[in-house]
């Protein structure tokens, strides 16, 4: 009778445990309303804060474009357009696919080239001609109908990363991911966990993982390149000075850089929140604990 009951209990427990499981969901939200750019900040080399130089950044049919139809040529106008609020431990997926052809002007190394740049700096620090945010960038490739060429790569710009505990000097890491040819959407996310872990994830596959993220490295890899940013001289001292600063936050910012690319369903999931069992939040994805967001039921008095 006594292991009758005990099963019984037990199954009930299990039960419970994997109905709480089953039904809890995870609170994603869209940063991207398919309507309009409202809640971004634009930033184009060369051009004011939000202005949206030649309509280089639209909404059409729900999903956000980078064109450059009105362009004549591209000019190094490097843009990157960036969510307002910063986030630290979350993951961020989105759907992505280049359409038609490279805008002349464009150098080679742009063609089917994009990125999101996760833990940059705002749209509001950088300087009037600055090309790319500090940042860590989830390189986005598409394929060119011959050979490999894998996508979910990371490139840092002003940032520098450890793999296998050890630091990495390339400016560039390639990924094992698959070769997307043609204009075939592509599912993408990256789950950045502070300044210990990311890992790249292309359909459904983690291609790419490193840890440690840091400030420092110079711009493109080297001490001596910090023209290529084209930064004004007291950012680049700013920068320099930070160098091997843990880089445990930042924004995320989508790119344009002379190949047409399109975005849709981009959300992020927090993962940060209240890691207390017996709280009304609490949610068991959370990797890092906030007690202040942490909800209870009231005390009958």
């Amino acid at each position: 009778m006594k292991k009758t009951l005990l099963c019984l209990l037990f199954i009930a427990n299990t039960t419970v445990i994997f109905s709480q499981k089953k039904t809890e969901t995870k609170e994603w939200f869209s940063i991207f309303n398919g309507k309009d750019l409202s809640g971004w900040d634009i930033k184009i080399a060369g051009q004011p804060l939000n202005d949206n130089y030649k309509n280089t950044f639209r909404v059409e049919d729900g999903v956000m474009r980078v064109m450059y139809d009105q362009y004549k040529t591209f000019d190094d106008k490097y843009g990157h357009i960036y969510y307002k609020k910063p986030f630290s431990y979350y993951i961020v997926r989105f759907e992505y696919r280049f359409t038609g052809n490279q805008t002349p002007g464009g150098a080679v190394w742009n063609n089917r080239n994009s990125g999101i740049m996760v833990h940059s700096q705002s749209a509001q620090s950088l300087t009037f001609e600055q090309t790319f945010p500090m940042s860590l960038e989830m390189q986005l490739l598409g394929g060119l109908g011959k050979g490999e060429r894998h996508t979910g790569n990371l490139c840092s710009p002003g940032t520098q990363v450890y793999m296998q505990g050890k630091r990495r000097p390339d400016h560039c890491i390639d990924s094992d991911s698959k070769t997307y040819d043609g204009d075939q959407w592509v599912k993408a996310e990256a789950i950045v966990l502070g300044d210990s872990v990311v890992h790249h994830v292309i359909n459904g596959d983690t291609v790419l993982t490193y840890h440690k993220t840091q400030i420092g490295g110079g711009f493109t890899g080297g001490q001596q390149d910090w023209e290529f940013s084209k930064m004004d001289k007291t950012a680049i001292e700013y920068w320099k000075k930070k160098d091997a600063t843990a880089l445990k936050s930042g924004y995320i910012a989508l790119q344009a850089e002379s190949h047409p690319i399109d975005f849709k369903n981009i959300e992020v999931l927090n993962l940060i929140g209240c890691t207390d069992p017996k709280a009304l939040n609490y949610k068991s994805y959370f990797v890092k604990s906030d007690k202040s967001a942490c909800h209870y039921k009231k005390k009958k008095v």
